[in-house]
């Protein structure tokens, strides 16, 4: 019995996953106001109005078909909700390091559609966007020669690495973390 309890209580709480991204006193802003919805927050932890960030984010899991990848929306979290707390956006330097499934995320409409049953790439107007903001895309070369990925695939700006690992090494002797979510 306690197994199925678990067992229910664990697919109400992945059912609703979704909806927690559309939570009540979640908004958009001040940089990006299509995504990467955030709430105010009355923190217990100041942030120094001088704070620098330099932030790798890791993206493996492929958004589903047309829908923005996740981890892309929260690099775009991450900043909205910065700037709102009063970091200035200069003092944000984010990169974000696809390889696996989440490659594909990261190709021009024409490929993207035709692994996805015609569907529309949902992450290429955001990475345009978050690419005007100086956040920086890197593929792994490894991933995209398993998932037959050229570099004239790629959407504008997105940079070809030689693999994932290498990546993330770079930006780590740049200064960057990595963030773990």
């Amino acid at each position: 019995m306690k197994i199925l309890k678990a067992a229910l209580f664990c697919g109400v709480f992945a059912l609703s996953a979704p909806a927690m991204a559309q939570l009540e006193g979640f908004e958009t802003g001040p940089v990006f106001g299509n995504f990467g919805p955030t709430a105010p927050v009355q923190t217990d932890t100041p942030l120094a109005k001088d704070a620098q960030f330099k932030i790798a984010f890791d993206v493996a899991k492929k958004a589903d078909a047309g829908k923005l990848n996740r981890t892309i929306e929260s690099a775009a979290r991450f900043i909205n909700m910065h700037v709102a707390a009063g970091i200035p956006a200069e003092n944000i330097k984010l990169a974000i390091v696809v390889h696996g499934g989440a490659s594909v995320d990261l190709t021009r409409q024409d490929i993207y559609g035709a692994r996805n049953e015609g569907a529309t790439n949902g992450s290429a107007d955001a990475i345009a966007v978050l690419q005007k903001h100086g956040v920086a895309f890197h593929l792994c070369g490894q991933s995209a020669a398993a998932y037959k990925i050229a570099n004239a695939d790629l959407l504008p700006g997105v940079k070809m690495d030689l693999s994932a690992m290498t990546a993330h090494a770079l930006l780590q002797q740049q200064g960057y973390t990595l963030n773990p979510f």
